[in-house]
């Protein structure tokens, strides 16, 4: 049976979020911004290190909160399974110091409300936008030193506009959410079969 990985992805409007994903599945970049309403679902099936996972990429919408509790989470379409997801990745753009306080929040939130008894979830913090190195609100160092010492979560930067690390990304998902342990220069990945994107809808 394949094992099936559920990714919600979530940060801040205009970092990146859903750039990043289309680069992952489709290679795919426009300019033209377009805000995310509503939560849209990918579900790409991957070949990790010769096991193949189907996955399930949430590109969740810009939430004022990470829900408290199960009747917020499952009260809005937005949230719904969001507190038992097995990883999380956490959007920001590194031009923006109000893109990285809400993803601060967000992990925290995380962190003190996901479902009591579910297994510990890895969440990487992404800052996008390295293509803008040049108008970064801090430096790449000190972000990482933060994030991975204090609040002991995995930190990466990419550029969804010219692809760069983004694959890498999704590589260092899977190794920490398969928990293997496995080392980015001996990992591969590729994307298998026909991808799918599910739209969400009222119901």
């Amino acid at each position: 049976m394949v094992e099936t990985l559920t990714v919600a992805v979530l940060g801040a409007p205009r970092v990146g979020k859903t750039a990043i994903i289309r680069q992952f599945l489709y290679h795919d970049f426009t300019e033209r911004y377009s805000p995310t309403e509503c939560r849209y679902t990918y579900r790409p099936s991957v070949i990790f290190n010769g096991n193949m996972y189907d996955m399930k990429v949430m590109d969740v919408p810009y939430l004022t909160a990470f829900p408290a509790n199960s009747a917020q989470e499952w009260s809005d379409l937005k949230s719904r399974g969001l507190r038992n997801t097995d990883a999380y990745v956490l959007v920001y753009d590194i031009c923006s110091p109000e893109s990285f306080e809400y993803v601060k929040m967000i992990r925290q939130q995380i962190q003190e409300n996901r479902t009591s008894g579910a297994n510990e979830a890895p969440i990487i913090v992404v800052g996008n936008k390295r293509d803008q190195q040049r108008q970064r609100f801090m430096s790449r160092r000190a972000l990482s030193v933060l994030v991975k010492k204090s609040w002991k979560c995995g930190y990466m930067e990419c550029s969804a506009k010219y692809n760069w690390h983004v694959m890498l990304l999704f590589k260092e998902l899977l190794c920490s959410a398969l928990a293997r342990g496995c080392k980015n220069n001996h990992s591969t990945m590729r994307l298998q079969g026909a991808l799918q994107r599910n739209r969400c809808s009222l119901m």
